[in-house]
Parts: structure tokens; C-alpha cells; sequence
């Protein structure tokens, strides 16, 4: 540890100043997969009517 770090519990002013501090914000949600899924159903779709197609002609 470096030798300026402060233990918060040394003096009551300073834990008050740790306790008092706000909460680290949560995390933001991971964006949505929907665009992800939709997109490869839209593949597979291409895919299958490719095959198709190539097999009746």
C-alpha cells in the first residue's frame, strides 16, 4: 500500500466521510439480443428457401 493511504477507520471524520460516500452506480443493462435473434431467423429463412429452390430446380 502506498504510504498516503488513509485508513477510514482511523479517525471518526474520516470514516464518516467513507461511510457517507454514494454507492458505486449499478451497472447498465447488457443491450438487448433481440436484433441478434431476429436477424439470424431472417438468415436461417434465407437459407432455407435457398436450398429449397436449388433442389426444385
Amino acid at each position: 500500500m502506498p504510504e498516503n493511504y488513509t485508513d477510514p477507520s482511523g479517525n471518526t471524520e474520516a470514516f464518516r466521510a467513507f461511510s457517507q460516500t454514494p454507492e458505486a452506480a449499478a451497472p447498465a443493462e447488457p443491450p438487448s439480443r433481440l436484433p441478434l435473434i431476429i436477424g439470424a431467423a431472417v438468415v436461417v429463412v434465407v437459407l432455407v428457401a435457398l436450398v429449397a429452390w436449388l433442389a426444385t430446380s
